[in-house]
């Protein structure tokens, strides 16, 4: 009899104010990774987009407590980064012109399941 496959967790977090080519530097680092491992990781990044990921990694961890699933048993098994809407904003230059500033959101996808 075929075992069946363990649950995944999930949680994220939409219209995050970052570009994902930033953020998915960060993202890559905690695939496959260890929950507590990927939480200290992400800890010690500099990058700005570690603090909005570790967000979405707690609630993903707390999702998967919420069901009993055994916290030291989880890794992260989905760390993905959606494109989001831009903003387009306009900056003022020399007579009369503008230059366009394009400011990108991103869609944070994490999933942790038990190993």
């Amino acid at each position: 009899m075929a075992t069946q496959p363990k649950a995944a967790y999930q949680a994220s977090h939409r219209f995050a104010r970052i570009a994902p080519r930033k953020a998915r530097l960060v993202a890559d680092l905690i695939r496959g990774k260890r929950v507590e491992e990927a939480l200290t990781e992400l800890d010690f990044s500099k990058k700005r987009g570690a603090a909005f990921i570790a967000v979405v990694l707690k609630s993903a961890i707390a999702n998967a407590e919420e069901k009993n699933a055994d916290p030291a048993k989880l890794i992260v098994s989905v760390s993905r980064i959606d494109e989001g809407p831009v903003l387009d904003r306009f900056q003022p230059k020399d007579r009369g012109r503008a230059h366009p500033i394009i400011k990108r959101m991103s869609h944070i996808h994490i999933a942790v399941e038990e190993r």
